[in-house]
């Protein structure tokens, strides 16, 4: 099991899938995404819209003018509210199984977010590497601005972009979940089949959010971070637990944060 849950506790325990329907090297043995088959619960359609609908709203607090928050606060109020609108809309639609998409991390799950993390690393170097020779990357402006900032400063910033990451988490595992229950059930293709498309879907989701970040460049979006994207969801797909794949994404996101002061100092 991935983990154990007591009774009440939401985190879906399927009955076991066949062989041809699990990807046996990549997930936990005995566990299963939660919602594409009614279970815990049934999340229709058009409970997904509404979700999804959430998703685009807790986004646009972020980073909308318009939307985002004034005063001091503001930054930190965003990144709260960031990841707290989609699973306020999960826990109307899924009542107390909202939780489903979380569970207790254990020594595995730790293991497997921080190799992750390093794989991503590893992958997000090459690949911009790579395009960088060809002069197509540009630098993302909150990164390029903490070498400027007060050591106060810098820490307030690594502490707001732990909330904020749990919401890149959200903004994307939530559709993945949408996409894998409309493939699913839906359109009647395999669990594998839904799983690929859902994963591929809501990566090229989650780079074109970055688009307006990096000067619209889609080649840098849909080839590094929807890279990187790939990556990160594997962390999910694997534990069906939130907490690991925001663990991986705040690891490498972190390291990387530091290097770059390193290098810059």
């Amino acid at each position: 099991m991935a983990v154990p849950r007591g009774a009440g506790e939401v985190g879906v325990i399927s009955p076991p899938l066949a062989a041809h329907d699990r990807i046996a090297w990549l997930e936990y043995r005995g566990s299963d995404f939660p919602f594409y088959n009614a279970r815990p619960t049934l999340v229709t359609a058009l409970q997904w819209a509404f979700v999804l609908a959430a998703v685009v709203l807790g986004f646009g607090l972020l980073t909308t003018p318009l939307l985002t928050p004034t005063g001091r606060a503001a930054p930190y109020l965003a990144a709260i509210l960031f990841p707290l609108v989609p699973l306020a809309a999960l826990a109307i639609v899924a009542r107390a199984h909202w939780k489903a998409i979380f569970s207790r991390v254990g020594l595995r799950d730790v293991k497997w977010m921080l190799l992750i993390a390093l794989l991503n690393i590893v992958v997000t170097v090459c690949v911009a590497l790579a395009l960088n020779q060809a002069g197509t990357l540009n630098a993302n402006a909150a990164v390029a601005g903490l070498k400027d900032l007060p050591v106060a400063d810098r820490v307030l910033f690594f502490a707001r972009t732990a909330p904020q990451l749990l919401g890149e988490e959200l903004v994307t595992i939530l559709p993945f979940l949408a996409v894998l229950y409309l493939l699913s059930a839906k359109a009647g293709l395999s669990r594998r089949q839904a799983i690929l498309g859902a994963w591929l879907v809501s990566a090229a989701w989650f780079a074109a959010l970055h688009l307006p970040t990096y000067g619209w460049n889609f080649v840098q979006c849909f080839v590094v971070i929807g890279s990187a994207r790939l990556v990160l969801s594997l962390a999910y797909i694997m534990t069906k637990n939130v907490w690991v794949s925001t663990g991986a994404h705040i690891v490498n996101d972190w390291t990387l944060f530091v290097v770059f002061l390193l290098l810059a100092a």
